[in-house]
C-alpha cells in the first residue's frame, strides 16, 4: 500500500500564490501519475490537474490554466502544485491521488490512492 500526504494550505488573500506538495510513503514501479483534485463545501470533487509519472505530461482544468503549475521531483516522492493568483472561488479542501487508469485521470474514481487533504482558503 501507499500512503499520500498533502501540505502546503493555507489562508492568503486574493491575487496571493501557494505551493502544495504531496509525498508517497514510498516510491512505485513504475511511477505512477498523479491528479490534484478540489472540493468545497456543498460542491462535488473537481479535478484540478494532472501529471504523468515521467513528467512528460501535463493536463489542467479550464478554471486553472495559466494560473496553476503542476510538477514533480521524483527523488522525493513528490508532486507539487503551484498556486499563483488565487482567486476566493479557489477555496476548498486540496487533495493529491495517485495511479489512475490510463486515459481516466480526470476522474477521482479511476485513482488508486488518495491522501487527507489540504485546506486552502483564499479571502477577498
Amino acid at each position: 500500500q501507499v500512503q499520500l500526504a498533502e501540505s502546503g494550505g493555507g489562508l492568503v488573500l486574493a491575487g496571493g500564490s501557494l505551493r502544495l506538495a504531496c509525498v508517497a510513503s514510498r516510491r512505485t514501479f513504475p511511477t505512477f501519475g498523479t491528479g490534484w483534485f478540489r472540493q468545497a463545501p456543498g460542491k462535488e470533487r473537481e479535478f484540478v490537474a494532472y501529471i504523468s509519472g515521467s513528467g512528460d505530461i501535463t493536463n489542467y482544468a479550464e478554471s486553472v490554466k495559466g494560473r496553476f503549475a503542476i510538477s514533480r521531483e521524483n527523488a522525493k516522492n513528490t508532486v507539487y502544485l503551484q498556486m499563483n493568483s488565487l482567486k476566493p472561488e479557489d477555496t476548498a479542501l486540496y487533495y493529491c491521488a495517485g495511479s489512475p487508469k490510463k486515459g481516466y485521470y480526470r476522474d477521482g474514481k479511476a485513482y488508486d490512492y488518495w491522501g487527507q487533504g489540504t485546506q486552502v482558503t483564499v479571502s477577498s
